[in-house]
């Protein structure tokens, strides 16, 4: 607020008070129209101008004529309206950023994501975040190329919202450019599914330097005394790639700050498109990905591709890449596996050397395809169901998965009636003589003799 000539009081803008400052101290004789003019970044005809309207109209003539009038780059009120009404119709809970992607690709919209927050704040909509103060970690530095460090993780989460059970995400990105390289929904997180994942990998990129994972059971054992590997870290060691295992959550950060954009615009994204099942996700997957890369992968500082070629044939790579059980064939050049008997077919000669030899059982999820290795080489077989059990035996990231599957099982299969307890079927014994002799003349054909 400045004081005018009558003494009244005039709303100014801060700009336009220093111009009020200046123009007085011109009509004073305290500055010159040059000085005046280079302080406030105005020409010396300008600063005439000013003079000239402040001692016809005082300090009042030196306020935009603008001020209180609407822009003349005000969006009109009925486009407004329009794109909140598209909001409040398609994405409902999409953040401001998110929905203006999706209005500017479906919709026409033109304007601003900025623009798109103000008006959804005002409509209250929308709610800012508060900003937290942020937890100082170490930095560490991207990898220079692709495919020297890949972070792996699995995100279990409702990915499908209640259109579908919940899931787990297996990515693997890559820390030099933040590409997802690699992503398949699965019912759980296990080492099938990165084993599946490794194969899938290594196939269309070749063989990494490094994997960077957390420390979990499927990448390392946790008893310090077995030195038996895991299935992955078998896998991983015989395609000559590092496993490292991450001491916290923040230290493989990639793919954890990945995650929680995915399950906002991934979720989102899979409404919209109509899926309900895990397998029609996995089809729309990698048209996401390649959105997904072109709007967040970062170019690495050397163009150089570190991945190394495959030195193994497909059939061999499916090989390591099965969840391996070594087994002993019987003398009946048998063994058993899963609740099956697979029965070795060769001739005599050569069945007689595989008594008792060592097999190694290549379990990649099927049934008759299990293929059995002796030397890394396949056995012809037959296999035969034997009785199956459920699995019992589950962590914390497999407990939901088998909890659905015996939900669905449940489901579809009538409980049979329990059989009738014995004493229905058997008459109690009568403990004296008398008792059994007026029970067997009153035609019991079950008393007891």
């Amino acid at each position: 607020m400045e004081a005018d000539d009558a003494g009244g009081l005039i709303e100014m803008s801060g700009k336009e008070r220093e111009r009020l400052r200046a123009v007085q101290e011109l009509r004073k004789g305290h500055l010159r129209q040059a000085k005046a003019a280079a302080q406030l970044g105005l020409s010396v005809r300008q600063i005439k101008r000013l003079v000239r309207a402040h001692r016809t109209g005082g300090a009042k003539a030196l306020v935009s004529k603008r001020r209180g009038a609407p822009s003349n780059r005000r969006i009109d009120p009925t486009e407004r309206q329009r794109i909140l009404e598209l909001v409040a119709e398609h994405y409902p809970d999409f953040g401001p950023t998110l929905a203006a992607e999706y209005l500017r690709a479906r919709h026409g919209f033109e304007h601003s994501v900025e623009t798109l927050r103000q008006w959804l704040i005002g409509a209250g909509r929308h709610r800012p975040k508060r900003r937290r103060q942020p937890r100082v970690y170490q930095t560490r530095e991207r990898r220079a190329q692709l495919g020297e460090l890949v972070q792996i993780d699995g995100s279990p989460h409702a990915w499908l919202e209640d259109r579908a059970p919940r899931c787990t995400l297996i990515a693997f990105v890559d820390d030099a450019t933040s590409r997802l390289l690699y992503a398949r929904f699965a019912p759980a997180e296990t080492s099938r599914a990165y084993l599946h994942g490794l194969r899938h990998y290594a196939t269309a990129y070749g063989r990494p330097l490094a994997f960077y994972s957390d420390r979990h059971s499927i990448f390392r054992k946790h008893d310090p005394e077995d030195p038996t590997p895991t299935q992955f870290e078998r896998a991983v060691r015989a395609l000559d790639i590092a496993p490292i295992l991450a001491l916290s959550p923040q230290a493989k950060g990639r793919v954890e700050r990945s995650f929680q954009t995915l399950q906002d615009r991934l979720v989102k994204a899979l409404r919209l498109a109509g899926i309900h099942t895990i397998e029609a996700a996995n089809a729309f997957l990698p048209g996401f990905m390649a959105e997904y890369n072109s709007r967040f992968g970062k170019a690495a500082r050397d163009p150089a591709d570190a991945h190394r070629p495959l030195t193994i044939d497909a059939q061999s790579l499916l090989h390591l890449t099965c969840e391996q059980h070594p087994r002993t064939l019987s003398k009946s050049l048998s063994c058993q596996f899963a609740g099956r008997l697979y029965l070795i077919q060769t001739g005599l000669a050569t069945g007689y050397q595989l008594r008792g030899a060592r097999v190694t059982v290549c379990d990649d999820g099927g049934v008759d395809a299990v293929p059995l290795l002796r030397e890394g080489k396949p056995l012809p077989f037959k296999s035969f169901a034997r009785h199956e059990l459920p699995p019992r035996i589950a962590d914390d990231k497999t407990v939901d998965a088998i909890v659905e599957q015996a939900r669905a099982r449940q489901r579809i299969e009538p409980l049979s009636p329990p059989p009738p307890p014995w004493d229905v079927l058997r008459p109690p014994k009568t403990t004296n003589r008398a008792a059994r002799v007026r029970a067997a003349r009153s035609g019991g054909a079950n008393a007891n003799p």
